[in-house]
């Protein structure tokens, strides 16, 4: 049996000062393996647990398939785990919340021609911010959730690290997570390869133990964002220009909505060389098409940036960037006047919108020192 399952002499996963028996917990339980997995750990390892489940949007509207999180099938999980669990669960309404803060956002982004990510504007709000306060008020010691994070304490501060499985690395998700909250929150599944959860959860029996991994944007049907914004937006579809890198009219398009940077498929422009969507004009509704190269970048502005770090010694040498949730680690240097970011190298198909999370490693690991969103590249 795994030794998160049967735990150390001391009989205490998260390493708080109280008995595990003295200790109240809140578990955000998305009705995922992840996360149900955790309550499970925090039971079996005898803490006073209380589930929490999100309840964002409305499943029917949204028609959603499954492997999803916080509507429907998902919030029925959360409950068969938890009664399984026999542990308390609450489900918290928190639809008008998401919608303005998510995806009102959300919609708004793509018509500035950018390229957003809701799921850091749900963590930095709905779960973080506002999950976060009705832990504290139920007089929990801690808020646990089921990310691939690491959280190490040194000299008595928490910090933040990449995972031990990097496949499933969710700290790009979680650079604007503040230092107050990273010292509430716990991430027990941070040493785990994604096997061992699902191995877990079999041998707890949970229901959940096979349940797919959630892919797409929670509100977005089968990826089609478009159809959301068209909802959202009516406005969407103005049509525009679709013009090279000197100013030619090629064709026309029927809403920026429907291109991102980088884009090489759906331009419907023929040439003889592949076309990237190079930049969107949101004012003039043009969408600017060229060569791969003219996708190349050096530097970039980065704006709202949120520090789990000392800016005034930490960015003095090289860090590394990560510009896209998938993306390498990018050698670069940080000018914390000008929020400016330098690459060692060029990159490609960079989009404002984006979020850009600065890394830099040590002898405990990969730590996450902070981030922002990408307003501008050069």
């Amino acid at each position: 049996m795994t030794t998160l399952l049967k735990t150390k002499s001391n009989n205490n996963l998260l390493g708080l000062d109280k008995p595990p028996n003295e200790t109240k917990v809140v578990v955000a339980m998305s009705g995922g393996v992840d996360s149900s997995v955790v309550a499970g750990l925090m039971k079996m390892n005898g803490y006073q647990v209380i589930g929490m489940t999100l309840q964002l949007y409305d499943y029917a509207q949204i028609n959603k398939k499954p492997g999803t999180c916080c509507a429907g099938q998902d919030i029925y999980d959360a409950k068969r785990v938890s009664e399984k669990l026999d542990i308390d669960h609450y489900v918290l309404n928190y639809e008008s919340k998401f919608k303005n803060e998510v995806i009102e956002k959300f919609a708004d982004s793509y018509l500035r021609g950018e390229t957003p990510i809701p799921c850091v504007n749900c963590n930095q709000t709905v779960k973080f911010r506002d999950l976060f306060e009705s832990a504290k008020n139920l007089k929990a010691d801690a808020l646990i959730t089921g990310h691939y994070v690491k959280k190490i304490i040194d000299n008595k501060i928490s910090k933040m690290y990449r995972p031990k499985d990097l496949n499933r690395d969710q700290t790009y998700f979680l650079f604007a997570t503040t230092q107050e909250q990273l010292n509430y929150l716990h991430f027990p599944l941070g040493d785990l390869p994604k096997e061992e959860t699902r191995n877990i959860a079999k041998k707890l029996n949970l229901e959940v133990a096979d349940k797919p991994d959630s892919q797409d944007i929670c509100f977005v049907p089968n990826g089609n964002y478009v159809s959301v914004i068209e909802r959202l937006r009516p406005e969407a579809h103005e049509s525009g220009n679709i013009i090279d890198t000197k100013g030619n009219i090629l064709g026309k398009h029927e809403g920026i909505i429907n291109f991102t940077i980088g884009q090489r498929k759906g331009i419907k422009i023929s040439g003889e060389i592949p076309y990237y969507v190079i930049k969107i004009n949101p004012k003039t509704k043009e969408v600017i098409i060229g060569k791969k190269e003219e996708l190349e970048i050096k530097r970039l502005k980065v704006e709202d940036i949120n520090y789990l770090s000392d800016k005034n010694s930490d960015f003095n040498e090289k860090i590394f960037v990560k510009v896209r949730s998938t993306g390498k680690l990018i050698e670069s240097k940080l000018d914390v006047n000008t929020g400016m970011v330098s690459f060692e190298k060029s990159e490609y198909g960079v989009s404002p919108g984006q979020a850009c999370v600065f890394y830099k490693p040590n002898q405990l690991g990969v730590r996450v020192l902070g981030g922002g969103w990408i307003r501008a590249t050069e």
